[in-house]
């Protein structure tokens, strides 16, 4: 993830098509999993939603990428 990004945005940058799977299998439990977060989180189903990386994601991803022991 690279700063704030719609919905379409990530699945296309994941090269994935179906859109039900994609917030099934992958934008919901990040969301859950507290590793992104809504730009705009009072209204979830605005147009304008981005989602960004939060301070847990980007420890997981220093600690995925041997960055932090």
């Amino acid at each position: 993830m690279r700063g704030e990004m719609s919905r379409h945005e990530m699945q296309g940058a994941l090269d994935l098509r179906h859109e039900d799977h994609f917030r099934a299998a992958y934008l919901v439990p990040a969301l859950l999993a507290r590793v992104i977060e809504m730009t705009i989180p009072d209204k979830p189903r605005s147009s304008k939603q981005r989602y960004r990386i939060t301070p847990l994601g980007e420890y997981v991803l220093r600690k995925n990428r041997g960055g932090d022991n």
